[in-house]
């Protein structure tokens, strides 16, 4: 599956909507894991402002890289994000998107603090 790197450096990230666990079977409330690593994985919904321009993108990031302290309005640094297209095929409708994952989300709050 293509990755493709996103840089967020220049950006103002904080936090949207706080983790929750991210759901893979919303019939059977199954949780998602990582397949390589079992780690549970959760979902974060991060405002992304650059360029004077926000969107809202949510990201799937596992529980490990999740750091404690992510309440709404959060700044954050987010590590090794990737957006991944994808396609598939339900009831005879295409539909396609961009997904995006990250290997952390990190609150500025509480490194400033430390």
């Amino acid at each position: 599956m293509r990755q493709i790197p996103v840089d967020t450096s220049a950006a103002m990230v904080m936090v949207a909507q706080p983790p929750a666990p991210k759901i893979a079977n919303r019939q059977t409330g199954e949780i998602a894991t990582d397949r390589e690593t079992g780690v549970t994985l959760m979902t974060v919904d991060v405002m992304f402002v650059m360029d004077g321009n926000a969107e809202i993108l949510n990201l799937t990031v596992p529980q490990t890289g999740v750091s404690e302290e992510l309440a709404m309005g959060t700044p954050v640094a987010l590590t090794g994000v990737v957006a991944r297209p994808w396609e598939n095929e339900f009831n005879g409708q295409k539909r396609h998107g961009i997904s995006f994952r990250a290997v952390a989300v990190t609150s500025l709050t509480a490194a400033k603090a430390a």
